[in-house]
């Protein structure tokens, strides 16, 4: 029984990258250097006064986590999260998705900061510190739902949600905390524009290496997907708006849609591709799982109640 609990426990361990490894001591270093040497908030978090001369905060900022909480939940969710993503996407394009959501949401903060400035005149939003790895933790809850959008995830071990609206579920909580922190406040917008800014990268951006194409122009990944069903006859002409903006007009942009010149559909272009490419990733995802079913199977298998082992 107890080699069977250190089974579990040690098989949510394995499969974790080195590139995730990596990424998690960069965290937990960016950490432990702002309690060693507080003032260097000031030159590697994101304070939109002091952001021009000091441009690096925009890649810095979001590798910085400013309290312990944060740190443990940043490395949790890198850990987890990426040792799934990671193997579907090839470590150079994962790296890539994590600089790249990093980098344009915290521009997107930037602006946002300097815009309340001008419109409140508190000084607050110019001179506070922002920091944290949840614009891309935020991202990586809508790479999950691109692969794996119908599979059932556990959540506190009670409820179950499926894949697809994680991110929306994620935001929503974001916004509820704000009404009783306002610590939360700040980290509302990191993560609201990295839920955005990784929908437009993996939807319009993300080169395939099967088809060398961009993007995923299938329905199941439409951004009106991210709200309830019956807003969706709203959103969606708004969103074609956005769509003809990256897409193009003429027929000889639509190579990111999956077509050619003559409306054929491209090899491993079209939506039916892109449902093929979740299942790929749905039958990876149960195949890092394994581990953690064989683990559950052999504790019940150890107890004396055989009728459980045998319902698994």
């Amino acid at each position: 029984m107890d080699r069977s609990l250190a089974q579990q426990g040690n098989s949510f361990f394995t499969g974790i990258t080195r590139l995730c490894k990596g990424l998690a001591v960069v965290l937990v270093a960016g950490y432990a250097l702002l309690q060693i040497f507080p003032s260097a908030s000031a030159y590697l978090a994101l304070i939109p006064a002091r952001t021009i001369p000091f441009g690096w905060n925009l890649i810095t900022a979001g590798y910085i986590e400013q309290s312990l909480a944060g740190v443990i939940i940043s490395t949790i969710g890198l850990l987890f999260i990426g040792k799934l993503l990671e193997p579907i996407w090839g470590s150079r394009e994962f790296l890539k998705f994590i600089f790249v959501v990093n980098f344009l949401t915290s521009i997107c903060v930037f602006i946002t900061a300097i815009s309340l400035y001008y419109i409140t005149r508190q000084e607050s939003f110019l001179y506070t510190p922002l920091s944290g790895f949840h614009g891309v933790l935020a991202g990586f809850l809508v790479g999950i739902k691109q692969i794996i959008p119908d599979q059932e995830l556990s959540l506190f071990l009670v409820l179950k949600i499926k894949a697809k609206w994680m991110p929306s579920l994620a935001i929503l909580v974001a916004i509820i905390a704000c009404f009783f922190t306002s610590e939360s406040a700040s980290y509302l917008p990191t993560f609201i524009f990295g839920t955005y800014v990784s929908w437009i990268y993996l939807r319009y951006l993300q080169r395939r290496p099967e088809t060398s194409l961009k993007g995923d122009p299938s329905d199941e990944f439409a951004f009106s997907t991210f709200f309830p069903e019956f807003l969706r006859p709203v959103l969606d002409p708004i969103a074609s708006v956005f769509d003809r903006l990256f897409c193009g007009r003429s027929e000889m942009t639509t190579e990111s849609k999956g077509q050619t010149l003559g409306g054929a559909p491209l090899p491993g272009s079209d939506p039916i591709e892109a449902s093929r490419r979740r299942e790929r990733g749905a039958r990876a995802l149960e195949q890092r799982l394994a581990p953690e079913k064989l683990s559950a199977v052999e504790i019940l298998k150890s107890t004396p109640d055989e009728d459980a082992a045998e319902n698994v």
